[in-house]
């Protein structure tokens, strides 16, 4: 293969992995994506006065209302690398289309990558060490949503109030795990609410009326562990977030959370070993997701 279709056969696979999409990741409705142009970086760690409303009304020949950034603590990060690679063997080039394989390599390596990031934005989400005491709390008893006397509205409200507390405003995401998806359709006090509808069944677009929040997503991707058993990425847990629905993001903007990535760091190419006989499909991706806002998330553990 000459260097210039070398070239154009990665340039392809690459269009491929940043195209790529599975609707089982959902980290990026969390801690949505900003391109930098650099590895090193100055991240931004918002407390509630980021979010705070100014006193904007200004009387004839007064002076203008001058904010005091005071919102945000300024730290440099670095952002870390990730590579994978998929081994192709020269027996099976010949035997397969070639172009056809590679492109099954690619998505290998990209779905790799993509539920390691998953899988780091779940954990920074899900650890209870990640909130202050008032932005998180941990169900039991009744009040489980697995149990006949639960109120899953009035937990979700109060979890609502507490983010409001903190920044002026409502969380408008809801994160949850498949088991507590699960809880919640069978949960008597949500199904006495639609009883008297035409609803048979809880539905998605039914809690977001119910709970009042714009977007729920649920986390359905799975792992294999250590020990070669599977795990869900997302458990037996709720996040309430604020996500700032904007068009075009920086890491000014205050929000719960951002994945820093480098601009176009998401690449596909390929190298050899063995004497050649084994060529490498390889992905590689800089990123580093951040919880820069705590103050503007809550963290409902033990659901069910």
């Amino acid at each position: 293969m000459g260097r210039l279709e070398e070239l154009r056969i990665n340039a392809y696979l690459s269009e491929i992995a940043r195209g790529y999409g599975n609707n089982s990741f959902i980290a990026d409705k969390l801690f949505p994506t900003i391109n930098s142009e650099k590895e090193k970086i100055d991240i931004f760690e918002f407390n509630k006065e980021a979010f705070q409303i100014y006193d904007t009304e200004r009387a004839i020949r007064a002076n203008s209302n001058v904010i005091s950034p005071k919102g945000f603590n300024k730290h440099s990060a670095t952002l870390k690398e990730h590579d994978l690679a998929y081994p192709i063997d020269y027996r099976e080039e010949e035997e397969a289309e070639k172009i056809k394989l590679q492109v099954h390599a690619t998505n290998v390596v990209t779905q790799g990558l993509y539920l390691k990031h998953e899988k780091q934005c779940a954990d920074l989400a899900q650890n209870p060490d990640n909130y202050a005491l008032n932005n998180k709390s941990s169900l039991s008893g009744t009040s489980k949503f697995s149990d006949d006397n639960s109120d899953p509205v009035g937990v979700i409200d109060d979890a609502k109030d507490q983010v409001c507390k903190q920044i002026g405003q409502d969380p408008n995401t809801l994160v949850m795990g498949q088991e507590v998806w699960s809880a919640l359709k069978r949960n008597k006090a949500l199904k006495d609410m639609i009883a008297s509808t035409s609803n048979k069944t809880i539905t998605l677009n039914l809690l977001k009326e119910f709970f009042e929040i714009e977007n729920i997503y649920i986390g359905r991707t799975i792992f294999s562990d250590e020990q070669n058993k599977f795990q869900r990425v997302w458990g037996n847990n709720i996040i309430l977030a604020f996500v700032p629905n904007l068009t075009s993001r920086t890491q000014y903007d205050p929000a719960y959370g951002y994945t820093v990535r480098k601009k176009d760091a998401l690449q596909i190419d390929e190298y050899e070993k063995e004497g050649k006989k084994v060529k490498y499909i390889r992905g590689t991706d800089i990123y580093t997701p951040f919880l820069v806002g705590p103050d503007a998330g809550y963290l409902i553990s033990n659901v069910v």
